[in-house]
């Protein structure tokens, strides 16, 4: 089993404490999001944890702990984009803060386990095509030293609460077209810093440009590290376009202080400020207590490492 924490909301910035204490306990409660009162017990016993994949635009509160995580395999898919308060709000500084961390970050467990993200990418009058490319150039100049590659993606305005969080960003229209022409760019930058360049869950194809479609949860990435086989399929939960591999998510929905505008997994920022008050790090909860008619039942999980010695790697 691969823990994802979180596509839901930023664990590492925002609920590091809370994590060590799940991973100290080795197991975690969560809430299903089409019905909170049914809760799922999951194990985070590292023989049935294959890895843990984190997201994060600010690692940096979980990281003098890491050590914590020795029992574990994992890796850090960090999100650094050029935009100021107007799209994300609650970050620190970039280029005084956040890319110090990932470098330390980087220092700390090698540039294979951190991938830096670059998205979603919008355009308006103040982040244009010529923006984008000067902002991407100078961090991969900060960056190729740190990290193998890169993951883009556009903007995605159909998610629930997305366009009435970006409404007064004056969006322009961001064409195939148009994002064929970035992408080619962009990919041109990363080859100059030799970093592998993919887009994640985007139906545009930009194979000709050497941009991949990527697998954020990503078996193959697993593999090296575990030096072993993982018999994990594909995401039937995630869009069509999504490469990644199954994966329990351990984070939950309006719970993200980060407070970005075109973020998906809050919708309702009175709703985060409630969830984030209920936050105990000691609850098995990321928000709140189990209730009276909560019903809590165990996930069955095991471990998707094939141990078997095959015939190709006797020849290797």
């Amino acid at each position: 089993m691969i823990i994802s924490a979180s596509r839901r909301t930023d664990i590492p910035s925002y609920y590091s404490d809370w994590l060590y204490n799940r991973i100290k306990e080795e197991f975690v409660l969560v809430r299903n999001p089409m019905n909170v009162h049914q809760i799922s017990r999951i194990s985070l016993a590292p023989d049935v944890v294959d890895g843990i994949v984190f997201w994060t635009k600010n690692p940096k509160p979980m990281m003098d702990r890491l050590s914590e995580l020795k029992d574990y395999t994992y890796y850090f898919q960090f999100t650094i984009t050029p935009y100021g308060k107007d799209v994300e709000p609650n970050l620190p500084p970039k280029n005084t803060d956040i890319i110090l961390t990932f470098k330390r970050l980087a220092d700390m467990i090698g540039p294979d386990r951190i991938i830096w993200r670059y998205d979603p990418i919008l355009i308006n009058a103040k982040y244009t095509h010529e923006y984008h490319v000067q902002a991407f150039a100078k961090i991969a100049d900060e960056l190729h030293d740190y990290t193998k590659k890169t993951t883009i993606s556009f903007i995605d305005e159909d998610y629930r609460g997305v366009k009435s969080n970006i409404k007064d960003l004056g969006l322009l229209d961001f064409s195939s077209d148009a994002q064929l022409s970035l992408s080619k760019e962009l990919a041109q930058i990363a080859l100059n810093y030799g970093l592998s360049i993919d887009t994640c869950a985007e139906k545009i194809d930009l194979q000709r440009f050497g941009i991949g479609h990527a697998r954020c949860i990503d078996d193959r990435l697993f593999e090296e590290l575990l030096d072993c086989h993982l018999n994990v399929d594909k995401d039937k939960t995630q869009r069509l376009e999504c490469g990644c591999v199954a994966s329990v998510d351990i984070g939950m929905y309006n719970t993200c202080k980060n407070g970005c505008r075109y973020c998906y997994a809050n919708y309702n920022q009175n709703i985060v400020n409630s969830n984030h008050q209920k936050h105990d790090p000691i609850s098995p909860l990321i928000s709140g207590e189990v209730g009276e008619v909560d019903k809590i039942h165990d996930r069955v999980i095991k471990s998707c490492r094939d141990i078997q010695v095959r015939l190709g790697d006797l020849m290797e």
